[in-house]
């Protein structure tokens, strides 16, 4: 980019926690440039940092890219950048169909050690990346071949950043990576995420809430469940994707894991970690999935009762095992089964928030709404993929404080609380 043309830089981060932290690394490194970095209505170099696992990802990265070319088109930006998991993937189409982008970037060539990031999430909470890529060969998934295989930190770059989001006020650290469990593995030559989670805890004097998402079954060891249910820091909710309960469908999946074993390990978690909230994410229409097969996924979400659930529609994706696959399952199935699972974990959701009717939760405070409301979470709610706690108050509170609210009223996956 030529700096004396254009100085203005805005960002449209699209995607999981992953892209963002990618977006506020290039950012901090443009920002040490000289470039200024402002709102996109402001920039004269619009920046989108593309997602591309599912379908649906990259139909909102092209319209995202569509959207900054009209602005170039009207005068409004000079130049258009586009960045990130769908240049990685298909940068030979996007040149020879997107002619008005200036430029293309695929994987981040700025490493995986941070290095003054400029800082796109609310000032009291903050994503550490830990790791990049993956060495699982799921047969659905396409991050491995964007990604590549596990890139762990050094522990000693990773609590250098930790101290200072610590020093810095931060009240939240979300630890995440594409399999946060697998830590070490490459550099160490051995899981090392319990050690780190050990030593990031030590190192903490402000920071309240240190959660962790994106644990593989494979690697979730008994060390780290002791580790999550003694130290008081490190909020009681795992982040498990399961991706289905049927053995078949496992296999077919190439996980390495099965009902039984899914089952135990479900049941250690409760055992092991009193009050846990259990989130994770399954997958529906995958090739050759009966109604059989479907039916015993929606009765296991019934009888495991997880707190928190997402659900994927499959996704054919070009380079991933499962692309050959034969006996698609039609589009209208995959939404009723998807339909169907969500309508189960609404019921299930709202008759575990009603356990919190007239109880007193510390809740941490994010944003106040339009109508004066403030939004806030519980520790076993995630930022911006979880449910809230609505509080109404007189008193002015500010973002990242922590309130004791008694809970007056519950929904599906929100709670409504007043201040004691």
């Amino acid at each position: 980019m030529n700096k004396s043309k254009a100085n203005k830089v805005g960002i449209l981060s699209l995607g999981c926690p992953r892209n963002l932290v990618d977006s506020q690394n290039l950012l901090g490194y443009l920002s040490r440039k000289g470039y200024q970095i402002v709102d996109i209505q402001d920039a004269e170099i619009g920046l989108v940092n593309t997602c591309s696992f599912i379908e649906q990802a990259k139909k909102e990265s092209i319209d995202a890219i569509l959207g900054l070319i009209d602005l170039k088109k009207e005068g409004r930006l000079q130049k258009v950048i586009v960045a990130g998991c769908l240049v990685q993937r298909y940068k030979e189409e996007l040149k020879v169909h997107l002619k008005e982008v200036d430029a293309f970037v695929g994987r981040m060539a700025l490493g995986n050690e941070n290095n003054e990031s400029f800082p796109l999430t609310p000032r009291h909470f903050a994503y550490l990346k830990i790791s990049e890529g993956c060495n699982h060969s799921c047969s659905f998934c396409v991050i491995p071949k964007i990604k590549g295989r596990l890139q762990s930190r050094t522990m000693e770059s990773i609590l250098e950043e930790v101290r200072t989001m610590d020093k810095a006020g931060k009240q939240e650290i979300n630890i995440i990576g594409q399999d946060t469990s697998a830590y070490g593995l490459d550099i160490y030559k051995k899981l090392e995420f319990t050690t780190l989670l050990r030593k990031i805890s030590a190192s903490l004097k402000n920071v309240r809430w240190l959660r962790i998402l994106y644990l593989h079954p494979r690697h979730l060891t008994d060390g780290l469940m002791r580790l999550i249910a003694d130290e008081s820091r490190i909020c009681k909710y795992v982040d498990l994707p399961l991706q289905h309960i049927n053995n078949r469908i496992l296999k077919a999946m190439r996980r390495p894991t099965d009902k039984k074993k899914i089952i135990k390990l479900l049941s250690s978690l409760r055992k092991r970690i009193p009050g846990v909230a259990i989130r994770t994410s399954l997958l529906v229409g995958f090739p050759q999935e009966t109604d059989k097969e479907f039916s015993e996924l929606l009765s296991f979400v019934k009888e495991q009762q997880f707190e928190r659930l997402g659900v994927f529609r499959y996704s054919r994706e070009e380079g991933t095992a499962a692309f050959e696959y034969s006996n698609p399952v039609p589009d209208k199935i995959k939404e009723e089964r998807f339909d169907a699972i969500m309508q189960a974990q609404q019921e299930i959701s709202n008759r575990l928030n009603q356990k919190f009717l007239a109880q007193e939760l510390e809740v941490l405070i994010d944003e106040q709404d339009s109508d004066g409301t403030y939004l806030g979470r519980l520790s076993i709610d995630a930022p911006e993929v979880d449910g809230l706690v609505y509080v109404k108050t007189a008193q002015h509170l500010e973002s990242g404080t922590f309130v004791k609210a008694r809970i007056t009223a519950t929904y599906e996956y929100d709670l409504v609380g007043e201040i004691v």
